[in-house]
Order: C-alpha cells, then sequence, then structure tokens
C-alpha cells in the first residue's frame, strides 16, 4: 500500500497548480455539529462529505454543502448506482488515505487508482469558496471553488455536480 499524502503534501500539490489557500487550525471535530462553532469564523461553502459503496462495488466520495439533507436512494437513482452503504474505514484509508472524520474533498489526491466517483453538492456552487480539511480534521482549508475544482481535476477526478438534498424525510442530516 502506498503512504497516503499528509497535509504537507497537500499543500505543497496545491502550490505546484499555484492554488491559493487559507488554512486555519481548530480542534478536531468528528461531526457538522461540531463544526458549527468553526462556520461562523469562516467564510465560504462548509463541507460534510460521505464515502460510500454501492451494491456494485463502486466508489463515491460525495462533497456535501455542510446542512444538505443528503437522500441516497435518490443520489444513487440519478447517478445510475446500486444501493449505497458506507465505506469501511479499512477501504476508506486504502483508496482516499483518511480516516472516519477526516474524509474531504482534497483525499482525491490519494486515489491515484481512480477507483472513487466524485461527487459534489449543486448547493456549493452558490459560494465562491469552499472549506475542507487538509486531510486531518483539527484544521480546515478555505479554497476557491474554482481551484477546488482544478486540484480535483489535477488529480485525475472530473467532479460531477448533482442536487443531493431531500425534504422527504429519508434523508441523511
Amino acid at each position: 500500500m502506498v503512504k497516503p499524502a499528509t497535509r504537507a503534501d497537500l499543500m505543497a500539490a496545491l502550490a505546484r497548480l499555484g492554488i491559493e489557500t487559507r488554512t486555519f487550525d481548530h480542534p478536531p471535530v468528528f461531526t457538522v455539529a461540531e463544526s458549527e462553532v468553526i462556520e461562523r469564523a469562516f467564510p465560504g461553502g462548509h463541507t460534510k462529505n460521505l464515502f460510500l459503496k454501492d451494491n456494485k462495488g463502486k466508489l463515491f466520495l460525495v462533497v456535501a454543502e455542510s446542512h444538505t439533507r443528503v437522500d441516497l436512494k435518490a443520489l444513487a437513482a440519478r447517478l445510475g448506482a446500486g444501493r449505497f452503504s458506507f465505506g469501511k474505514p479499512e477501504l476508506l484509508m486504502q483508496v482516499l488515505g483518511v480516516t472516519p472524520g477526516s474524509v474531504t474533498a482534497f483525499a482525491a489526491i490519494n486515489d491515484t487508482g481512480g477507483r472513487v466517483t466524485v461527487v459534489v453538492d449543486a448547493c456549493l456552487m452558490r459560494y465562491d469558496s469552499v472549506n475542507c480539511h487538509p486531510l486531518e480534521n483539527a484544521a480546515t482549508t478555505n479554497i476557491a471553488r474554482s481551484d477546488l475544482f482544478r486540484f480535483l481535476s489535477a488529480c485525475g477526478h472530473e467532479p460531477s455536480i448533482a442536487a443531493l438534498g431531500s425534504d422527504d424525510g429519508s434523508a441523511l442530516d
């Protein structure tokens, strides 16, 4: 197994691409509720990230706006995927090189095999900048939305943009 990129590796990759970011250190956060204080302090769209596996074995990294209620059933249908379940921590580490609680769009840097399909919440398109963990949940990195897409493309991941929300009560908060 290849050693996953570190926060320093990520920052070096962003610098090589000429992408400017601002990173803020903070106590580790594991849930959207815990990140509420951070959201008030930093501008831009805040994210929550889901590492999903469908029953056909396909892997997905879903980058949602932090308050979007993600309807997994509707999303699977929209993407032509099988029924979704959460990817196991071992698979998460193997493919994206991060632990639960640190899942982030930036983890695409570790998916050199192109196993993961990246899906970005259409709600994030409202923001000029987006906030993601820099491969660890004790910091938040603010990046221009267009630069995040450029980074993902440079990592071999052309993200799909999809409406992820649902108001029918069957969604995941």
